[in-house]
């Protein structure tokens, strides 16, 4: 599995994520901006305080709240988790 190794904040919600395999794009958030768990991330200095959880590898904003990086991956792959599973090693394969 690939691991996020950097993550900036950019304007409008979005943010900038890079990769160990060098992949590298940038992912918007203004959908779920202000609902449920992430209402806090509608306050700009709350959504710059983005960071890398050491544990998880999850993008996060303090320990209640993260966003698995896989999901951001494939989006910023535009492939499904289906298709990254065919494609993946062996050793991540389902069968």
């Amino acid at each position: 599995m690939q691991k996020l190794i950097n993550v900036k904040p950019l304007p409008d919600y979005h943010l900038w994520l890079k990769f160990d395999d060098e992949t590298e794009g940038t992912v918007s958030l203004r959908d779920i901006i202000g609902q449920g768990v992430f209402s806090s991330l509608s306050n700009p200095e709350v959504f710059r305080s983005v960071y890398i959880d050491k544990e998880s590898g999850a993008v996060a904003w303090n320990k209640d709240l993260d966003i698995d990086s896989l999901a951001l991956y494939l989006e910023i792959k535009g492939i499904s988790f289906e298709e990254y599973l065919n494609k993946a090693e062996p050793e991540y394969a389902t069968h």
